[in-house]
């Protein structure tokens, strides 16, 4: 530096040295025309020495600005204007990949797929209409001249692409026509366990591909919401088979179709029979008690389960009530309001299913039951080439322990 600098220029060396030792390799100095470059292996100057060797320590002390520092009030470090009176030296950005997920959440879009289950004439496709205040059922997207009851149960699903604001959503509702229609309904659950656990394997599938996607189409059933009709005693024996099987493989949101039916007394009273048999039963539904997070959790999910089975009415149909347009059933008593919380419980479903709990289903789905499926899948998978290659038994149990 003393042969570079000239006469002076081990003043100017001390001033560089104390120089770095306040601003260690953290940015950009600036001597009046003279900027000071640090890289990792080197220190460089450009636009010219003189300017640098014109300075006396003292001033070149005051000149020192580092600017390369990021803030809040700075922006990115892609162009945006940074400094100003308000930066704060102190902010790292961590709380910037937040909005880095949103932005990737919204480019990628979201995919839920409900299936909804009952007998035919209990308002499955109009209440699915009325969540998404669009035609998304079966009956609305594949509508036929007539429809007749299928002689075995059928698995019909439509997919359908929704944005609001700017948020993409594939929406799959999946139909189970035929379901409890038959005289004879025994085993009648089982096309639907079966359907369920094909996506959970075709998942697995792709999942355990060598050459897999790089962002694998989900088909597995995130939610089932089963319709029980509003007969205001309690429930079946086809209710209590079908929802102990099921409520093992999927999330299951019940729910009493044709609400309007039932005197508030008489809803009262089933819902709370219908809870009382739901535990002595040991059927499990959503939000289930044993995968609550925290005490917030619980707190918010004790109140949901407190309501379940919602009693719930559907209707696409808009009237005009007081000046105000909205959904709901005309009767010549009045009109019945879909989201008027004293009418029925359906603004309370729709904010499960969509607002609040539409991640934590999904989550559940991918981290719970296809968890189960996929470890049983790989256990047999594990025990048939065992068996295959002569392991004994005692020893491929131990392995597994």
């Amino acid at each position: 530096m003393t042969g570079m600098g000239g006469r002076g220029g081990g003043r100017q060396a001390g001033s560089f040295q104390s120089l770095c030792r306040v601003w260690p390799l953290t940015g950009v100095l600036r001597f009046g025309r003279g900027r000071l470059v640090h890289t990792h292996r080197h220190t460089q100057f450009t636009h010219g020495l003189e300017a640098i060797s014109s300075y006396s320590s003292s001033a070149m002390s005051e000149a020192v600005v580092p600017d390369a520092t990021v803030s809040p009030a700075a922006g990115g470090p892609y162009g945006e204007k940074a400094g100003g009176p308000g930066v704060d030296f102190s902010y790292v950005g961590i709380d910037a990949i937040l909005e880095q997920m949103r932005r990737k959440a919204m480019k990628q879009g979201f995919e839920l797929n409900i299936m909804v289950v009952g007998q035919s004439g209990l308002g499955k496709s109009t209440l699915m209409n009325t969540l998404f205040k669009s035609k998304v059922s079966r009956k609305s997207a594949l509508a036929t001249a007539q429809e007749k009851i299928p002689k075995t149960i059928e698995i019909k699903s439509v997919s359908h692409d929704i944005e609001e604001k700017g948020v993409r959503m594939k929406l799959t509702v999946i139909d189970t026509p035929g379901f409890g229609d038959q005289i004879n309904n025994e085993n009648c659950w089982q096309p639907i366990m079966k359907f369920i656990n094909d996506q959970y394997e075709a998942y697995l599938q792709e999942e355990i591909n060598i050459n897999r996607k790089k962002r694998i189409p989900d088909s597995r059933v995130h939610c089932c919401i089963y319709f029980i009709p509003p007969t205001g005693h309690c429930l079946r024996p086809l209710d209590v088979e079908f929802m102990r099987r099921l409520s093992k493989v999927v999330n299951i949101v019940p729910v009493i179709a044709k609400a309007d039916t039932l005197t508030l007394e008489e809803r009262d009273f089933f819902k709370k029979k219908i809870r009382e048999e739901l535990r002595a039963n040991g059927i499990d539904v959503y939000p289930q008690k044993e995968f609550d997070e925290d005490a917030e959790d619980r707190m918010i999910n004790e109140k949901i389960r407190e309501m379940i089975p919602f009693a719930v009415v559907g209707s696409d149909q808009e009237y005009q009530v007081n000046g105000r347009r909205l959904l709901g059933r005309k009767t010549k008593w009045g009109t019945i309001e879909v989201e008027n919380i004293a009418h029925c419980e359906f603004a309370y479903l729709r904010d499960l299913l969509i607002r609040t709990h539409m991640q934590n289903i999904k989550d559940i789905t991918s981290s719970i039951h296809y968890e189960m499926y996929r470890v049983r899948r790989l256990n047999e998978n594990n025990t048939m080439v065992a068996h295959a290659n002569g392991v004994p038994e005692h020893r491929l149990a131990a392995h597994e322990m």
